[in-house]
């Protein structure tokens, strides 16, 4: 379980750029709302212990177990919806609650699942372009998907989805079958948002198409769009250098209460208005930094499993970046995401840092160690 380890494999580079993230993430987050900020810092602090922990425990002795990670990860995710521990809010029914503490078992279901897959398909290496691996693969992650739709929470749903794709990929899908599939795909897709915009549609809710007519005709839907719209006008009246942390300009759309959840979902709009141009840049750039020291730790992994691990949660951290700061943009309708390491929530912020820490034990198993 424990080993030792040699220290100059240990990357302090990727440790480095998650805990200036982080501390960022903590500055924008008390100037958004300073209630948060102390919880923001207890999250990181224990994020870094766990992050540290999970580091130094050898994962591949973790994935021996991985048949229960995942049977684990639906089980919370099931606990949200029929168990009287569930709790809601906005409308939506995401988080447990247990001995007091809320968390949202969705977030921790993604590394759960990048744990799980990651033994999955090394055991399935010579066969990972088989039929039956891969309806067997899309089976296993239909469940927990169907899951996480019924909270509902359609965001987490489309990560999910796009890190499964972006996972099995990696594992050696022939592009002879993804051809094959975006062949299949492709039409089905055009076919769905062409029954999405119709009237009467019951595959989405209401509220979720009427997010979809606000991104697209902001002007007649203008209570709906609001928000991204203020959004967008809070990151352009930054301009190069924003106008400071925690300032208190009556013009500032933060201060006069425009964006709702810019703490969390919005956290990128704040960022924008008091970073400026040049902060926003910064943060996208250690995102891209994070995610690119997991890919290139993933390239140097010794065994399959330990690439799929690393590479599954630099594509996590890449998705889920791009969509909050799209939304937070214009450039993708309205719907809640955090931004990794940024926003405001322990359990993001927590699993995400758990991510990394096995990130980190993937790159002290170097092939050339």
């Amino acid at each position: 379980m424990l080993r030792q380890y040699k220290l100059s494999n240990y990357n302090f580079r990727l440790i480095l750029w998650v805990t200036i993230l982080s501390v960022l993430g903590i500055l924008v987050v008390g100037s958004a709302d300073s209630d948060y900020m102390t919880k923001q810092i207890l999250g990181f602090i224990l994020g870094i212990v766990l992050m540290v922990v999970i580091s130094l425990v050898d994962y591949t002795w973790l994935l021996n177990f991985n048949w229960f990670i995942y049977l684990g990860a639906n089980l919370l995710l099931l606990l949200v919806i029929v168990s009287s521990l569930g709790s809601s809010g906005g409308g939506a029914t995401r988080w447990l609650t247990i001995g007091g503490f809320r968390f949202q078992p969705s977030d921790i279901a993604k590394i759960m699942l990048i744990l799980f897959f990651a033994r999955f398909f090394e055991d399935r290496e010579e066969k990972i372009n088989t039929f039956r691996t891969i309806i067997t693969s899309v089976v296993l992650i239909a469940f927990p998907l169907f899951l996480i739709v019924e909270e509902p929470d359609l965001s987490t749903t489309i990560v999910v989805a796009l890190l499964f794709c972006g996972m099995i990929f990696a594992a050696g899908l022939s592009y002879r079958v993804i051809v094959g599939i975006l062949v299949v795909c492709i039409p089905v897709g055009v076919i769905l948002v062409s029954l999405v915009t119709q009237p009467d549609q019951t595959l989405i809710q209401d509220y979720q198409l009427t997010r979809i007519y606000a991104w697209l005709y902001p002007d007649e839907y203008p209570s709906d769009s609001m928000q991204q719209q203020n959004s967008i006008k809070a990151i352009a009246s930054g301009q190069l250098y924003g106008k400071g942390l925690d300032n208190d300009d009556v013009e500032s759309v933060k201060n006069g209460g425009f964006i709702s959840q810019d703490q969390t979902d919005f956290i990128f709009a704040v960022a924008g208005e008091e970073l400026g141009f040049i902060g926003c840049c910064i943060i996208v750039l250690l995102e891209f930094l994070i995610a690119f020291e997991c890919f290139m730790i993933g390239k140097k992994a010794k065994e399959l499993s330990g690439t799929l691990i690393a590479c599954g949660v630099g594509i996590l951290v890449t998705f889920q970046s791009f969509i909050n700061i799209a939304v937070a943009t214009g450039l993708l309708p309205n719907t809640g995401l955090t931004l990794p390491f940024v926003s405001y929530g322990l359990t993001s912020l927590v699993s995400f840092c758990i991510g990394i820490g096995f990130v980190l034990n993937v790159g002290l198993h170097q092939k050339n160690y």
